[in-house]
């Protein structure tokens, strides 16, 4: 069990690692790609949906604004930064729709590491990343499609079917499990977070090696861009969530959710409905540096 918990206690030291690792030698990770990378989604979605039971919900419930204002910053906020980013440092066309394609995600399971280890609010935290997973259904083919209109056409509906096969049918299959066979998922569980930690490990690793001369000879850029992103969400989230509900707590749980978002989503909707594979560049690289910040914050933010 405690090599369980190491897995998951480390996740942003492993997701920095193997990206490294494979940036020097991409072979030892592009084997696992095409249909490989969308099943490692629809896993992982699964293993949120296992870890999640009907009570979680009542949160949203008793707090509506607090998961409301985290909701709402995650899909105006973080969409007008990743397009506004990608004007200003003109990025490619192919770096510009997959950088405004990862703002548009929603907030991903990684968030839930970084708040549990922070010490800060893991029940509003899971409650804004199923609410805002769930709406990702709706808001994420939307907004991609929004801002991304002066870039190229995008298929609206395309991003819709593949997040809904994605997003929707695995964690849904997960919180029936959880609810008609309590005993076997509850041998499943522990589980569930170390497995989700290897497969986005696996895809990001995967993307960065299939795209190492791309990144390495034009993505100095994108880089920045990201990191922009990512702190700017990490900073107003909080800045916007503590002038609204003065909690320093639950406006470092916002700030977390806010900054990090669903990078392996990213990944899998930009490999099946773009045709250029660059686009999905931005959301491993995405993935990359929102743990780098997440760690920070996980020193910065910690509650005794």
């Amino acid at each position: 069990m405690e090599k369980i918990v190491f897995i998951t206690r480390y996740f942003p030291l492993w997701v920095i690692s193997l990206s490294l690792l494979s940036l020097y030698n991409p072979t030892i990770f592009i084997w696992f790609s095409g249909d490989m990378i969308t099943y490692g989604l629809a896993g992982i979605m699964l293993a949120m949906g296992l870890t999640l039971k009907i009570s979680d919900f009542k949160q949203i419930l008793k707090t509506p604004l607090w998961v409301l204002i985290g909701l709402i910053l995650q899909y105006t906020l973080m969409p007008f930064l990743g397009w506004y980013l990608a004007k200003t440092f003109d990025l490619p066309t192919f770096f510009a729709v997959g950088l405004i394609l990862v703002s548009c995600c929603p907030g991903g399971t990684a968030s839930n590491v970084i708040v549990y280890l922070a010490n800060t609010n893991l029940a509003l935290s899971i409650s804004m990343t199923t609410l805002s997973t769930l709406s990702a259904i709706i808001f994420t083919p939307f907004l991609t499609s929004l801002y991304s209109g002066t870039y190229l056409e995008v298929d609206s509906f395309g991003l819709f079917i593949s997040t809904f096969k994605v997003v929707l049918i695995p964690i849904v299959t997960g919180i029936i499990l959880n609810f008609f066979l309590p005993k076997l998922t509850n041998k499943i569980i522990p589980f569930a977070p170390p497995m989700a930690v290897v497969l986005i490990c696996l895809i990001v690793a995967s993307i960065i090696g299939q795209g190492k001369e791309i990144i390495i000879n034009s993505g100095l850029s994108l880089i920045i861009a990201l990191i922009i992103l990512h702190f700017s969400g990490f900073l107003f989230g909080f800045i916007f969530s503590y002038l609204l509900t003065k909690n320093k707590i639950i406006s470092k749980t916002i700030s977390i959710e806010v900054g990090m978002q669903n990078s392996g989503l990213g990944a899998v909707l930009a490999k099946e409905n773009f045709i250029n594979p660059s686009t999905a560049i931005p959301s491993a690289i995405s993935s990359l540096i929102h743990s780098i910040f997440g760690s920070i914050f996980v020193v910065l933010f910690k509650e005794k």
